[in-house]
C-alpha cells in the first residue's frame, strides 16, 4: 500500500527507511531549473529535501522525540523546568537520609507554564494505559480550570495534586514549599553580586500569601545592580547545584511537606 500526506501523524517514525519524499523544487525557483532538477521529483536522501518537504518527517521525529523523553507510563505533570530541578534534588535528599523519594516510576514532564496544563493533559490522556497526575501552583485565577482537570473527567480528583495541599495555604506555589527563610537564602546566595543588600522576610510588603510575587514585587522596587529582574529558575538550579552544602541547612518541615507530597504521589501507582 502506497499514500501521499502532509500530516507527520501518518508518518511511522520506526520506519523512516520506508518514507519518499515528493517535492517540486521549481515551485520555490524564481529562475528555470536543469532539466534533471526540474518537475516533480522522489527523493530518498533527506539531505536534498527542501524545508517545506521535510516538514511532516519533523514533525514526527519530534513527536516521537517528546513521547520517548518525557513521556512514560505514569506522568507527573509539573509546570516547569525548576520544579523538575527542585522535586528531583529533593527526592535524592530524601532517600538518602531512608525517608520517602519520589518514586522512579514516575516521569517528570514539565509543560511550560500552568496554560499548557489542560492541553497536555488531554492529549496524554487520550492515549490508552498511561496514568497522569498534577503536582502544579495553586492560585485563585486558575482554581476553575485547575477543578474542570477532574470535572471534565480528564483526570480523576484525586490525581489532581497541588502544592497548596501541603502547605496548608490558600495558594502556594513549589517554592512555598520551602520555609521561607531557607528559600531567602537560596535567593541571596544566587543573586548575591546583584543585590544591594541580602533579601529578609521583613523587606517583603506584597500581601500574596505566594513567597514568588513577594519577590517579584522587590526586584521591581529595588532595581538590581544589573536591573534583572527575578527569575525562580535561577534559585532552583542554585539548589541542584550546590545540595551537598545545603543538605544541613535544610529544614525539617520543609523536607516533611515535600515527603506528605511524595507519599501521596506514590499511593497512586
Amino acid at each position: 500500500m502506497i499514500y501521499t500526506t502532509h500530516s507527520p501523524f501518518m508518518i511511522d517514525p520506526i520506519r523512516f527507511e520506508r518514507v519518499r519524499i515528493v517535492q517540486d523544487k521549481s515551485m520555490d525557483s524564481d529562475k528555470p531549473l536543469p532539466k534533471d532538477e526540474d518537475g516533480t521529483k522522489v527523493i530518498t536522501e533527506v539531505l536534498e529535501a527542501t524545508e517545506d518537504s521535510l516538514f511532516p518527517l519533523q514533525g514526527a521525529l519530534g513527536y516521537d522525540i517528546c513521547q520517548t523523553l518525557f513521556v512514560g507510563p505514569n506522568n507527573l505533570i509539573v509546570e516547569g523546568v525548576s520544579d523538575l530541578l527542585i522535586l528531583q534534588t529533593i527526592s535524592a535528599l530524601l532517600d538518602s537520609v531512608g525517608r520517602e523519594k519520589l518514586s522512579e516510576k514516575w516521569t517528570i514532564a514539565p509543560v511550560g507554564g500552568f496554560d499548557k496544563v489542560p492541553t497536555f493533559v488531554a492529549l496524554l490522556g487520550a492515549q490508552k494505559g498511561l496514568k497522569i497526575s498534577t503536582l502544579i501552583d495553586l492560585q485563585k485565577k486558575d482554581q476553575q480550570s485547575i477543578e474542570n482537570l477532574y470535572k471534565k473527567k480528564l483526570l480523576k480528583k484525586g490525581n489532581v495534586l497541588t502544592f497548596s495541599d501541603f502547605t496548608g495555604t490558600s495558594e502556594a506555589d513549589i517554592e512555598d514549599m520551602f520555609d521561607i527563610d531557607f528559600y531567602l537564602n537560596l535567593v541571596n546566595a544566587e543573586y548575591h553580586t546583584e543585590l544591594k543588600s541580602p533579601i529578609k522576610q521583613k523587606m517583603l510588603l506584597s500581601k500574596s500569601p505566594r513567597i514568588i510575587p513577594n519577590l517579584e514585587d522587590f526586584f521591581h522596587a529595588n532595581p538590581t545592580k544589573t536591573g534583572a529582574q527575578f527569575n525562580h529558575y535561577r534559585p532552583a538550579r542554585y539548589f541542584a547545584e550546590n545540595t551537598a552544602k545545603l543538605a544541613q541547612t535544610i529544614p525539617s518541615t520543609t523536607m516533611d511537606r515535600f515527603e506528605a507530597a511524595f507519599k501521596a504521589l506514590n499511593a497512586l501507582l
